[in-house]
């Protein structure tokens, strides 16, 4: 079976040595060792001042919005993982959606000024398969109309624009560290804020908001242990090589398929991680035939994102409908680092037999 994704794994000697050293000191929760050292450490490759290292990329999405305030409304794209639609309602504000551009597949800044109203307080946009929104628009548009800036970066990690991380933009980033992410750290995830003091507040969020036994605010559990931060700290420093091969995979694709699908364009001053392979298919019937034909391979395809999220059952209809074409056309290819040549080429002969 060719999955769509396999978690890469570092040796287990490897993780067994890091981990170790926690288990010697029986500190395993809590802001351990590895936890803080992992930190650090992820503050040095993305070049950011402050990041928290928390239990998954929905929870610091929702601290997020608590630490900036917001509990209106909020601008979002509807061509998303439903963790992006669920974070906003979760925190009792209301999603107003801004369709997407049909290029990049974020959310199109043209379409954003016209959805503001008096009740708008944040824009709460994507970077889709790790590719940049237009930053330089929605700050515009956030400094215009006082806005606060919320990046959703799950896939983003490894992402440079115009010389600096991804994760640095907007009033706050956040990114996954789940197991199918590129970084991984079995489950994890991070939050970045370019204000301090922020910073602080999201530190406290994150356990309870205390410090030991001194009270400083309201907050949840959103920690990691040391079991998480060990994963992390053994995958790190293969980043390059990880980046590497899933560049070379993609580059197989496209010299196979650039002709028979539609692929994203990476923008120039992008240094990309290669997190997905999405293909857009002529309609949704020629997608549908592709993935029955890759089932007969066993090869599983994904269907990333589908259904738009402005469509979905627990909310009021709103019009997107360049996003809800492409979620019923867009396809993620298999793309993983001990995935193969010959694997590519099987998935590419089968899509290009149909």
């Amino acid at each position: 079976m060719i999955n769509v994704t396999k978690t890469y794994l570092p040796p287990l000697e490897e993780y067994n040595a890091v981990l170790k050293r926690a288990w010697n000191k029986g500190w395993i929760t809590n802001n351990g060792e590895l936890v803080l050292e992992l930190e650090e450490k992820l503050k040095d490759y993305l070049h950011v001042n402050d990041l928290t290292f928390c239990g998954n990329g929905t929870i610091v999405l929702q601290m997020a919005l608590k630490a900036l305030g917001i509990t209106e409304e909020v601008i979002t794209t509807p061509f998303s993982y439903v963790a992006t639609l669920n974070v906003i309602l979760w925190e009792g504000c209301s999603p107003v959606f801004a369709d997407i551009d049909p290029h990049t597949l974020c959310i199109d800044p043209d379409k954003i000024e016209a959805a503001i109203t008096e009740n708008t307080q944040a824009i709460l946009a994507t970077h889709v398969y790790g590719f940049p929104c237009d930053i330089e628009k929605i700050q515009a548009i956030a400094d215009k109309h006082h806005l606060k800036v919320i990046y959703d970066g799950a896939h983003a990690f490894g992402c440079n624009y115009k010389g600096k991380s991804l994760l640095s933009y907007g009033d706050i980033s956040t990114c996954s560290f789940h197991a199918t992410k590129v970084f991984h750290t079995v489950e994890g995830g991070c939050i970045i804020a370019n204000n301090h003091s922020v910073a602080e507040q999201l530190v406290l969020y994150r356990q309870f908001g205390h410090i030991y036994d001194d009270y400083f605010s309201m907050g949840i559990n959103g920690k990691n242990s040391e079991f998480h931060a060990a994963m992390g700290l053994c995958i790190l420093p293969k980043m390059e090589e990880i980046i590497e091969r899933r560049k070379a995979i993609s580059e197989q694709y496209n010299a196979a398929l650039s002709s028979v699908v539609t692929c994203p364009k990476i923008p120039d001053e992008l240094k990309y991680n290669y997190s997905y392979y999405p293909v857009i298919f002529s309609s949704e019937e020629m997608l549908l035939k592709a993935v029955e034909h890759l089932k007969k391979y066993d090869i599983a395809g994904r269907r990333y994102f589908s259904p738009s999220l402005n469509t979905m059952p627990f909310i009021e209809y709103q019009d997107c409908p360049v996003s809800e074409d492409i979620s019923k056309r867009v396809l993620c290819l298999p793309l993983y680092v001990d995935l193969t040549s010959a694997e590519v080429t099987q998935i590419t002969d089968c899509i290009i037999s149909l």
